[in-house]
């Protein structure tokens, strides 16, 4: 009865809406980060990179971009919550469109629920533009409650907009594997994910940009006056945007330690020096298409998929792959294809969630079912243990925060280099939209296993066969040396019981 009441209640999405076309704007000789990019690079037809492991670094990166561009910034994120975080980020892009720079701000509206005030606040401003991706119509309060006052539509609303991409004055750009909100740059008391991005100038960028074009100016693309109204008095709208972001924790600065665990200074050094310290190569960007989110079958979305980019480069392996996917689920088929690299004798490490550092305990259960037929393979094989990475002191997690692996990475033959949003796992193939790079750079590769290494390593329980031959054991050491333990490390027997009762009842490809 009572979706009844909510389905009848519940409206449509606009059919006549004005989505202005825009395009990306050229970069222009007067903007500083075009001179600083053009006065660092070798060679004009090289990318250059710098990887971006620290949360806090990788934050101030996107704010110190934000505070130097001239002409524009182009923002797309499948997450912008409403915390100090996403306040200090908003914050800065209104005071960007202050002077004149404009803005365009694409975010998937799965999240947007409670920040409808601060999207439509940001958009009154001058210079600014807000789009909606793949919106709900209605019943706006909370996620559930949109989902279920659109039940009829779920097949549509399930794709969401998965890419994370961040580009100042069409020059650089910061993409990878962060959302926007505090637990991605280690600011949460509680939990905190072990992510990736990576800074870039050069070419790639050129590219980053037409994706973006392609995704601001789709039919899936709303104006954010079109789904939540418009303001009745912008002035309003834009006093209560300010008194929302410049009041409260989000005005601290950010304290930058003096290096990375890369060993690299803050980007607004090099920034400030007028030369960055970059790796360089070459790359190419990918994305799946926007219209992926309307396929009517996986069949469908799977010829749209961005995740068969990263699955081809990893089978032209010849010697090494070293993978970082906090989702795995790779199926029978990347079973298969990591069974047939293993013929070939390439190595494959496989860095992954435990089931108690998993924030989605169902996808474990999707990943459980292949990790014996992979280390049968003799795929090498790491769980990130949650509360082993408080202690590792590189990654610089506050106080007692729990971690969890985010990073979706890997370095092919120690030579090339995948990062973005794809996870190996069924929702990157067939239901989200994703984005990532390939970059062929030899240094590059070098700091990606680093990179995995130290969580690996140091914060990671090892896989292996009991002596039995067929049941897990999960390896780690402490002070007293190796320990060896048979079942699911760290999960409480709730968490087995909940997964155990849910998982028949959850498609595969919905994990």
């Amino acid at each position: 009865m009572l979706v009844s009441v909510l389905l009848s209640a519940c409206g449509t999405l606009p059919t006549q809406v004005d989505r202005p076309f825009s395009p990306a704007q050229q970069p222009s000789a007067d903007s500083p980060l075009v001179r600083i990019a053009h006065d660092s690079s070798p060679a004009p037809t090289l990318t250059g990179f710098r990887l971006l492991p620290d949360g806090f670094y990788s934050l101030d990166a996107r704010i110190q971009l934000v505070r130097r561009a001239r002409d524009s910034l182009d923002v797309q994120y499948y997450l912008i919550q409403d915390d100090r975080t996403g306040r200090l980020l908003m914050r800065n892009l209104r005071d960007a469109a202050s002077r004149g720079v404009r803005v365009r701000l694409l975010v998937d509206d799965l999240y947007t629920a409670g920040g409808d005030p601060m999207f439509r606040g940001l958009a009154a401003f001058p210079n600014v533009e807000v789009r909606l991706f793949n919106p709900f119509c209605c019943a706006r309060q909370s996620v559930v409650s949109r989902y279920v006052a659109s039940i009829a539509d779920f097949r549509r609303l399930n794709h969401r907009m998965h890419n994370k991409l961040f580009i100042a004055d069409g020059v650089a750009a910061v993409m990878g594997g962060r959302n926007i909100a505090d637990e991605y740059f280690a600011r949460s008391a509680t939990s905190n994910f072990v992510d990736v991005d990576v800074f870039v100038v050069g070419p790639v960028v050129r590219q980053l940009a037409s994706i973006f074009d392609v995704y601001w100016n789709s039919q899936q693309a709303y104006p954010v006056e079109a789904i939540l109204g418009k303001s009745a008095d912008d002035e309003v709208a834009r006093r209560s945007f300010d008194h929302l972001v410049d009041d409260g924790e989000q005005m601290r600065s950010l304290v930058l330690p003096p290096f990375d665990i890369l060993g690299y200074g803050p980007i607004s050094d090099d920034l400030d020096a007028g030369r960055l310290g970059l790796v360089w190569g070459t790359a190419v960007a990918f994305a799946d298409q926007p219209g992926k989110v309307m396929a009517t079958s996986a069949e469908m979305a799977r010829s749209m998929s961005a995740q068969m980019n990263v699955m081809d480069r990893v089978m032209e392996s010849k010697s090494e792959v070293v993978i970082s996917s906090p989702y795995f689920i790779p199926g029978s088929m990347g079973v298969r294809e990591f069974g047939d690299l293993r013929k070939r004798n390439v190595k494959i490490t496989i860095l992954t969630n435990s089931f108690a550092a998993n924030d989605v305990p169902l996808a474990h259960t999707g990943y459980a079912r292949y990790r014996v037929e992979l280390l049968r393979t003799g795929v090498d094989i790491y769980e990130l243990s949650p509360t082993r990475i408080q202690h590792n002191e590189r990654l610089m997690l506050p106080g007692a925060s729990l971690g969890r692996l985010h990073a979706k990475m890997a370095a092919i033959d120690q030579s090339t280099v995948y990062i973005g949003s794809v996870n190996l796992d069924p929702r990157s193939e067939s239901v989200n939209t994703e984005l990532g790079l390939f970059a062929r750079c030899p240094e590059l590769a070098k700091e990606v296993i680093r990179v995995i290494n130290i969580s690996k390593l140091q914060s990671s329980y090892r896989l292996r066969f009991a002596p039995d031959g067929k049941s897990l054991e999960w390896l780690t050491t402490d002070d007293q040396g190796e320990v060896v333990l048979s079942q699911e490390p760290e999960a409480t027997p709730l968490m087995r019981l909940q997964n155990m009762l849910l998982a028949p009842f959850v498609p595969e490809q919905l994990l």
